[in-house]
This record gives C-alpha cells, structure tokens and sequence, in this order.
C-alpha cells in the first residue's frame, strides 16, 4: 500500500460495511480523491475501477503497487464519473458489485491553496476541478449580475444573492479566493469572530456551478443504475442538503418509496417495478468521527440495494 494520505476518507466502516465487500467482488470508487476508500475496497478483496478528473488524484494513484499486478487490481479511469458507463464498456465490465460515491471537493483539493477552492489561505481564483472548464474567476469577473445572484441563491442557498451579486460586480475585477471572500463578508457585514463565515456558502455556490457538480450527480447515479448486478450495493455521501436531496430523491423514486395519492383514486401512471431496495436510513458521522475529522460533521451515507429491474435510461430519468 502507498502511504498514509492526508485525507481522511468520511464515514469510512459505515462505507464499507454497507457495500457488504466480498473477496473478488468488482468496486467502482467513482470519486478516488486521495485513495481512503479504494485503499479499504483493496484490503477487503475487491478489484477497484477508480474515477476522477483531477489529474493530480489520477498521478498520485498510479504509483499504488495494485496498479501493476497482473491483471490489476485498481484501474484509474482518468474521467468523470458520470461517464462511469461508457469506461466500463471499454474496460469490458458489464456489471459490477458496488459503487461507493463521495459527492463534492476533497481535502486535497480544499488544503491546496493554489486550487483556489478555499479561503482559509489566499489563493488564485481557480476552482476547477479537471482544470479544463472556465473557472471561478472568469465566472465572477463576466457573468452578468442576476446570473451571479441566480447561482448564489440556488447552489449555495444565500438568501442575500442579489446583495452579494452586487457587490462582486462592483468589485472586478477578482482574481483571487483572498479577494472574493473579502468582497462577500463586507457585503453581508460579517464580524471577525462570527460562528460561521458567509462567504461559504458563495464559494460552495460557485464550485458547484463551475464543476457542473449536481448534473454530474443525477448522471453519475443513473450510471451507478445501470452498472449495478442485481443485489449489488450503492453507498453515496453527500455534503450538503442539495446533494443529499438529489440522492435521497433518486434512491426514493427508484424503489417506488415515495408518497402516492389517496388509495381511492386510480393511478396517473403505471408503477414500475422497484429498481432499488433496501434503503437505508441517513447515515451520519460518530460524535468521535467529528472530533476526529470536523469535516465529516455536514456528511450523509445513503445506501440501497440494485434489483433485478432493468435500468432506465438518462433521458427516462431527465423526464
């Protein structure tokens, strides 16, 4: 194994023990990051196909002995996960046992000031995570005020997005994450010492919209769908209560789980049968988990098992 990774992977056991991992089961790690879960996958038996666009992960996990056996035991696939389908064609896998997904930016990515993913120390305004879109930067600084306030409001939930919007437009051009969270806190009349800084939810706004972040999800979920042998597990953590909706939403409307009208009235459609089973309740981090890693604090595990329905297709799913 490589050495100890700086990242903590989050609710690692309940990961693992919800995939229910056999010796020689085939995984998908659909967002490698720094390896915590891949590495667990490994050592439970498994042959890993890991994704991420970040070459910087994908350089990294190359250097994993379990790359070079023969035939390996960990494939890095250098792309998105919401291609996790068509990788898998390539790679002549079908079907596979599990798929582990781990939504949003890693510890990496968030502790290297130069990705510009954080404010905790001045960096470039940068926020990609492939580094092949348009970044954060270039958003801010040529996006049109209500665009702006649009993004802020639906990915980042700020009540105040026109204010904040405002204020960034004023203020271009931005080039750095120093720059833009100062712009933010006076816009909002933030006080040093405040339980928690406003300009999160701006950035977490703008990181999702520059990644395509929740599309990715809703297309990464129906690939998992249809990727999954029938009693093969899903385990997907989310960060925040847009991401959990969208899984929770899924997972629920893939197994027939959500409320219907009154018994007396007819059904509008006929009901399919369930794609998933055995839903799991949220699972959240330990009391110790949190004190080990404060960053596990806003995580949820969802989890449920494929049936033998057949999948739908992204467009049955878009519709």
């Amino acid at each position: 194994m490589t050495a100890a990774s700086p990242h903590i992977p989050v609710l690692l056991d309940e990961v693992v023990r919800e995939l229910r991992i056999q010796p020689g089961d085939v995984v998908i790690d659909a967002t490698f990051g720094a390896g915590g879960y891949t590495r667990a996958f490994l050592e439970a038996g498994a042959t890993v196909h890991a994704f991420d666009r970040d070459p910087d992960a994908i350089a990294a996990g190359r250097q994993w002995p379990e790359t070079q056996e023969d035939p390996p035991r960990l494939v890095l696939h250098p792309r998105r996960f919401s291609e996790m389908v068509e990788a898998m064609t390539e790679a002549g896998v079908a079907q596979v046992d599990g798929i582990a997904m781990d939504i949003g930016v890693s510890s990496m990515q968030l502790d290297q000031a130069e990705r510009g993913f954080a404010f905790s120390a001045d960096g470039p305004l940068d926020m990609r995570m492939d580094r092949q879109r348009p970044n954060a930067a270039d958003f801010v600084n040529e996006a049109d005020e209500k665009t702006i306030a649009d993004v802020l409001y639906k990915y980042g939930e700020e009540r105040q997005s026109r204010r904040v919007a405002r204020a960034i437009v004023a203020a271009r051009p931005l080039t750095t994450t120093g720059e833009l969270a100062a712009v933010v806190r006076k816009a909002l009349g933030y006080h040093a010492g405040a339980p928690k800084d406003p300009a999160t939810r701006s950035f977490q706004a703008i990181r999702i919209h520059v990644n395509a972040e929740l599309d990715e999800l809703e297309q990464g979920l129906s690939g998992a769908e249809q990727l999954l042998r029938e009693g093969g597990r899903l385990a997907v953590v989310s960060f925040h209560s847009l991401e959990d909706r969208i899984v929770k939403q899924f997972l629920r409307d893939a197994a027939n789980a959500n409320p219907r009208g009154s018994r007396h009235l007819p059904e509008a459609h006929p009901v399919s049968p369930p794609r998933f089973g055995e839903l799991s309740k949220a699972i959240r981090p330990s009391a110790a988990e949190i004190a080990r890693n404060p960053r596990a604090r806003s995580s949820t595990l969802r989890a449920a098992t494929r049936t033998a329905a057949p999948a739908q297709s992204q467009k049955e799913h878009a519709a």
